[in-house]
């Protein structure tokens, strides 16, 4: 029972990735967005302003993030399984 209920809450657990579809150059912004539940375009706007206000802050914060946040995995069928090739009419 204690395996089960710690792999229900590891599965309901968010991480940060950089996203592979939601990118402008790293995807950074668009994994941080994916995992607050905002658009990517405000932190996008958000870090500009940083980089711009923060005498360059902005974008040191996104370089690090790029070298630490890792890449998110991608998702593809394994085509080693049999897939259902039942025919429908």
């Amino acid at each position: 029972m204690t395996n089960n209920v710690l792999n229900e809450t590891t599965d309901k657990v968010k991480k940060l990735r950089r996203s592979r579809e939601d990118r402008m150059l790293a995807g950074v912004c668009g994994g941080a967005a994916k995992m607050l539940g905002v658009d990517a375009t405000l932190l996008r706007i958000g870090l500009v302003a940083a980089t711009l206000f923060g005498f360059g802050a902005g974008a040191v914060l996104y370089v690090a993030c790029w070298v630490l946040m890792p890449e998110e995995e991608i998702s593809t069928p394994d085509l080693y399984q049999p897939q259902d090739t039942t025919p429908t009419f």
